[in-house]
């Protein structure tokens, strides 16, 4: 292999090197367009989907211009979560490593601040981080961004979704205005448009054309199943299908592990791929994947962005993304190298508008299957228990064993066949021949009575907005979080995007009151997920996310203040107000104090 390509464009040895490790060979058009233009100097603006490789885009040229005799941070990429901030770090780390006394930082919220604060003291060159977080940074004065060189804006658009524009416009306003600026967004919305305008200035556009939506070569097809059922019809699916490799695509980082150690227990060669392992865990896994010693990698979305092995016959997306365009990037794992690839899609009964949004969005129908049955399950078994015998009677020496068949029909009186359907019978018990499965009863919406029955119950009317056809329905929930606690819109939208990995056009209307918060979301999530949900934290406060029932106004808790007590002035509450830490600019936080319920998403 060998990364000349690369060097064609201008950078420099000890980044060239790098890339020959990492088996880099060609740059991809937008890595192509953009390199050069970087390494010039130039502002950019980069307009790309997820997926195309523009992280190498920026992070090469700005790691080859770095002074390494500045200890102070010289490059600051913003991205809007923690997964992405993560994913943005390792990769730079890789690319960086043939430079000496390089170090690269993520900062993100619900990470102890400690680290942190001790790891920029040290001293870094390059800080990755989600824009609260910097914030957070700033205020405290523990990050200096008077030397920063470059500024990156990632997935601009998504910060933009998720309220983090006033943070970002902060951010940009304390760099140094001779800073090389890059912004890059999968999408281009006025308010996008207008940072580009304010702090780009004349920028050079790469702009990517958006991949196809149709997904030639790649079998669709859905499966309509109760949530308990899952694990079960995974199972069975696994069992009847002919695959090479495999990815299954679940919702949480937890859920990548239960489910592979389920797969594991079952006898499957299953493995969990998540932000949480370490880059060498994860190449580790990856290589495995590759050489056949693993055949089932159980992912996020996040975890498998890039992931490239040829030998994926199979996607099955365990849980349904929220996000068309994530489900395009799912199943265009299989079906390299012109192989034919195939997808399985589980839906819910309460997901199928779901459904229905991923066919018109990628003009293709994805046909229904059935769940496989008993027999299904038990013809191939037997199948594969006569192939394995066939190909042990050819290359085994079985003359020992023969010997001992015929003596115990000798001494028993039995026949050969008897002994021979016994040892069949000893040899299946951990995985049965005939295994007995009882069908689960077709999924399905609740009857038609149920449906009016629960249109009779008065029910809140959250959104004054009309509603997107080809949105889930919501369900309102709670959490013990409000004002009192400094929380914004943005913090838990981020919190919630991060934690469920739910893109945020699915978290619906916030309102923020005294000391509670509530918030729509997508209706019919999983138990796990919700489980998940309860333990995550907002400004590193306990949320304890709870479901509203239908029909129920949440109401305050009661609890006494500070100030409450003998001589204290009654009704008199304290609240910080928040607000931008550059008292010459004015603020951001609204400062809102009372019960009058925080307009969250617009």
């Amino acid at each position: 292999m060998s990364a000349s390509q690369f060097a064609a464009l201008g950078l420099g040895p000890a980044i060239i090197a790098a890339l020959d490790d990492l088996g880099y060979e060609q740059p991809s058009p937008i890595q192509e367009q953009s390199i050069p233009l970087l390494l010039a100097g130039k502002n950019l603006l980069g307009v790309a989907q997820t997926g195309t490789g523009k992280t190498a885009a920026f992070a090469l040229p700005l790691l080859n211009s770095l002074d390494p005799h500045q200890q102070s941070p010289q490059v600051l990429i913003l991205t809007p979560t923690r997964e992405l901030a993560i994913q943005v770090a390792e990769a730079c780390q890789s690319y960086a490593r043939k430079l000496k006394n390089f170090h690269v930082l993520p900062i993100y919220g619900g990470q102890e601040m400690g680290g942190q604060l001790r790891a920029l003291r040290r001293g870094v060159q390059v800080v990755v981080g989600t824009p609260g977080r910097v914030m957070d940074h700033l205020r405290r004065q523990s990050l200096d961004l008077a030397e920063i060189r470059a500024v990156v804006l990632d997935e601009a658009d998504e910060m933009l979704r998720m309220g983090f524009i006033d943070d970002v416009e902060t951010i940009l306003a304390e760099t140094p205005d001779s800073a090389q600026r890059a912004l890059f967004s999968a999408t281009m919305p006025a308010a996008i448009q207008r940072i580009a305008t304010n702090y780009l200035g004349n920028a050079e556009e790469v702009r990517i054309q958006a991949k196809t939506r149709t997904v030639e070569r790649i079998s669709q097809r859905y499966l309509l199943i109760g949530n308990h059922q899952k694990l079960d019809a995974l199972t069975r699916i696994l069992e009847v299908e002919t695959f090479d490799g495999m990815i299954i695509f679940v919702r949480t980082k937890s859920s990548t592990v239960e489910l592979a150690e389920k797969l594991e227990a079952r006898g499957f060669a299953a493995s969990a791929l998540n932000g949480d392992l370490s880059q060498q865990l994860r190449e580790r896994t990856v290589n495995r994947l590759k050489n056949g010693q693993l055949d089932i990698v159980v992912a996020t979305d996040v975890a498998a962005r890039g992931l490239d092995v040829e030998r994926i016959s199979h996607v099955v997306n365990y849980d349904i993304p929220y996000d068309n365009e994530s489900y395009v990037h799912r199943i265009g794992r299989t079906g390299r190298a012109g192989r034919e690839g195939n997808a399985i899609l589980f839906v819910t009964p309460k997901e199928r508008r779901l459904l229905g949004s991923i066919e018109k969005s990628t003009r293709q129908s994805i046909t229904e299957m059935q769940l496989p049955s008993g027999q299904q399950v038990s013809e191939q078994r037997v199948q594969q228990f006569r192939q394995q015998l066939l190909a042990t009677l050819e290359t085994e020496d079985l003359d020992r064993f023969k010997t001992l068949v015929a003596q115990i029909c000798n001494e028993q009186e039995v026949d050969s066949l008897d002994i021979a359907a016994a040892l069949v019978y000893q040899q299946q018990q951990e995985r049965p021949l005939f295994p007995e499965f009882r069908d689960p009863p077709p999924a399905r919406e609740r009857p038609a009575r149920e449906r009016e029955r629960s249109q009779d119950k008065p029910r809140r009317e959250r959104s004054p907005r009309p509603r997107d056809e080809n949105l889930p329905p919501m369900e309102l929930y709670r959490l013990e979080v409000g004002h009192q606690h400094g929380v914004q819109p943005k913090d838990i939208v981020g919190a919630i995007a991060n934690e469920a990995e739910i893109n945020s056009q699915y978290i619906g209307r916030i309102e923020i009151h005294d000391d509670f918060t509530t918030v729509d979301l997508p209706e019919g999530m999983p138990r796990e997920l919700l489980a998940h949900l309860r333990k995550m934290r907002v400004r590193n406060h306990p949320a304890l996310l709870s479901r509203v029932a239908a029909g129920q106004e949440p109401q305050p808790k009661p609890r006494k203040y500070a100030n409450e007590g003998p001589g204290a002035k009654k009704g008199k509450r304290s609240f910080e107000k928040a607000g931008n830490f550059r008292k010459d600019k004015p603020g951001k936080g609204s400062g809102r104090a009372g019960k009058k319920p925080h307009r969250g998403k617009e």
